[in-house]
């Protein structure tokens, strides 16, 4: 145990024995002038602390320095009433610094009294109460901003950890301070029963056992008592000040004093005026001008001299700006950060700027949280931080939606219609201005307020701007979620799983696989919409197959294999079976003969002729079974599937290619079309 543990328990030992054991009159004068001076320490303490959790064992410390005035308290009657004396600092108070009145000693032991416990006391009370009510109340509010700002990429999880800790401490620093405020309140009304108690016994203890005449003992014990009350409720003072100091402490980047002085005279006209209202007072009030002409001059010279610093200061900053600017301009990371390309980049034309303005309703950035949110649950990978900004280039209600810099997509929107798409059956009923649902390319129509309801009876579905907008971008995401997948990303998502997995990491990566290998695999399952959340079976099938090929694509079949129950569950709908196009024999056996085998890899090889045949036989099957309301899927054997895939991307890319290793045993498959190039 360290000396300041012992010191903190001997301290608290010393208070219980002020308590219970009489003390000598010199160890009294010691113990007070201590309790004054930890008065004066805390209150310079509680001034200096730029925020309130700075000083967050203050509520503790309230409650032992309070239990130690109030032991000081019962040993200093004890002395009174027993010796009629208790040491040369309560003398001293009771009569230097009354001038030996103990009644004018007594008005002023009741006006510190008064002010401590009617005007400090009960305000620190009641803004602790208040505090705590509120700082609770904020709470959820706080861990959802936290939660914002973590989604969004604006913190690391380690800020979002410390700033859950500190919203923690806040509540319980407030909760604490509303217990503790308490104890303050209490310490004043026990001084002035303390002060009535040493009066009255004193009187009766003076003239029946001490044989002083009446006079002696209302003088003697009214200065003792008066005394006594001064030098205990000017620090009980000085400590509920320091309370009301920290209770209404707000965040700041400096001390009081700083920050007293740097808001007040942070308007130098406001001296002027008020030097010349003190001015006025002087002249046209019988109020002695050689009292008010002081003041008002230094007020004046104060407000001018501040005006000269305030536009010195102006001045020496537009200086600063214009070097930094034109050192800027010649440095050559001016010219190094023009380079950096955003990911993801949402722009948008001046007339959807309420779209993204908070102040006129907009959500379109909470919306872009809860995508990249939807994004880690779905596809296991953190999408970058989207970049919204306006484009005054671009026309009023259009958008546009980059990857790296390259338009990838665009719309328009109308923010004071709907967007309504047809159920199949048109209703001649519902007008509008015709347009295309720019996420899955449906035609629709812009429809008004007061079509709405209309449109939603007819089986229309009516969706508005917002979720237009937020639809679009989060399928463009999904569909390039492999472009953005970059090295760096990679390296995070393998960090992430080192916490919880680290020895299957270790075994994975650097000696089997580099963190550009294991990019190529994830990537490669995100491009046919595989989810890579599941990171520890993934990880646990390329140990295995790692060491094997490097060859990144046929690694990546095997991981597809290690994740058929999930692609199995992602492609089929409970209760019904899964409906597919087969390639017929000849077609497989074309396509693996074609296989060439090279030192990097494997590639397709076929006729053009051929693959032109395979393409449109696949086509055609693939749109007679979306005819009929059902997902197109084509089924093949393991062995060629990575190649079907390749063959038909460019031109069915949302078509699903499976191996037949890829699905569940209990999975109901219906061959509904048959792929024989013919």
């Amino acid at each position: 145990m360290g000396v300041r543990d012992l010191s903190v328990l001997l301290g608290v030992i010393l208070i219980i024995a002020m308590l219970i054991i009489p003390l000598p009159t010199i160890m009294l004068d010691f113990l007070i002038i201590i309790n004054i001076s930890l008065a004066l320490i805390i209150i310079l303490v509680a001034m200096n602390t730029r925020e309130p959790l700075q000083f967050s064992i203050f509520p503790t410390l309230l409650l032992l320095v309070t239990l130690f005035r109030l032991g000081l308290n019962v040993s200093t009657t004890r002395s009174i009433l027993s010796e009629a004396q208790a040491g040369n600092v309560i003398d001293t108070f009771g009569s230097f610094v009354v001038s030996g009145n103990a009644l004018v000693g007594f008005v002023v032991f009741l006006i510190l009294v008064v002010i401590q416990f009617l005007v400090i006391t009960k305000g620190a009370e009641r803004v602790s109460e208040v505090g705590a009510r509120f700082t609770l109340d904020a709470m959820p509010g706080k861990q959802m901003s936290i939660d914002a700002d973590l989604n969004a990429g604006m913190i690391s999880d380690a800020e979002a950890k410390e700033r859950r800790e500190k919203i923690e401490q806040e509540a319980d620093f407030y909760g604490s301070m509303d217990g503790a405020s308490k104890f303050v309140k209490g310490d004043a009304i026990a001084g002035i029963v303390i002060v009535i108690i040493n009066l009255i016994f004193g009187f009766i203890i003076g003239m029946m056992q001490q044989g002083m005449t009446f006079d002696e003992s209302v003088t003697t014990f009214t200065l003792l008592t008066v005394g006594d009350g001064l030098v205990s409720q000017i620090p009980a003072l000085l400590i509920s000040t320091a309370t009301g100091i920290v209770v209404t402490r707000a965040a700041s980047e400096g001390s009081l004093g700083y920050d007293v002085t740097k808001q007040i005279f942070a308007y130098p006209k406001m001296l002027y005026v008020a030097g010349g209202t003190i001015l006025m007072l002087g002249i046209v009030t019988p109020i002695y001008p050689i009292v008010t002409f002081p003041i008002a001059i230094l007020l004046i010279i104060g407000g001018y001299m501040l005006s000269q610093n305030e536009l010195k200061t102006t001045e020496e900053e537009d200086v600063i700006n214009e070097e930094e600017t034109e050192d800027d301009m010649k440095s050559p990371e001016s010219v190094v950060n023009l380079l950096q390309i955003d990911p993801i980049e949402f722009e948008f034309g001046y007339g959807l700027i309420p779209l993204a303005d908070a102040n006129q309703g907009g959500d379109l950035l909470d919306r872009v949280v809860m995508i990249r949110r939807q994004m880690a649950l779905e596809l296991g990978m953190i999408v970058p931080v989207i970049r919204i900004r306006d484009n005054i280039q671009l026309q009023p209600n259009e958008y546009t939606i980059k990857i790296k810099g390259n338009e990838i997509a665009k719309g328009e929107l109308l923010l004071d219609h709907y967007m309504a798409m047809s159920p199949g059956v048109e209703d001649e009923s519902i007008v509008g201005i015709e347009t295309v649902e720019p996420a899955f390319g449906m035609p629709a129509l812009w429809i008004g307020e007061e079509m709405k309801e209309q449109a939603e009876l007819s089986g229309y579905t009516v969706v508005d701007p917002p979720s237009v907008v937020s639809t679009h971008l989060t399928e463009v995401v999904k569909r390039h979620a492999h472009e953005l997948l970059g090295r760096e990303e990679t390296k995070q998502l393998v960090d992430h799983l080192k916490e919880t997995y680290p020895a299957l990491v270790e075994e994975v990566t650097p000696s089997s696989l580099s963190t550009g290998e294991i990019q190529k695999v994830l990537t490669n399952l995100l491009r046919e919409n595989v989810s890579i959340r599941n990171l520890p079976t993934i990880f646990e099938t390329m140990a295995d197959y790692g060491s094997m090929t490097k060859d990144m694509d046929l690694l990546t079949e095997y991981v597809r294999q290690s994740l058929s129950r999930q692609i199995s569950k992602q492609m089929t709908t409970p209760g019904e079976p899964l409906y597919v196009v087969t390639l017929s024999g000849t077609i497989e056996k074309k396509i693996a003969d074609s296989i060439q085998q090279t030192e990097h890899g494997n590639f397709l090889a076929m006729d053009p002729n051929e693959s032109q045949r395979i393409l449109e036989s696949a086509a055609s099957e693939t749109d007679r079974l979306a005819q009929m309301g059902q997902t197109s899927v084509i089924l093949c054997s393991p062995a060629v599937r990575m190649y079907v895939r390749q063959l038909i991307e460019r031109y069915l890319p949302q078509v699903p290619v499976l191996s037949y290793n890829e699905l569940e045993a209990d999975i109901e498959v219906q061959s509904v079309g048959v792929v024989n190039g013919e």
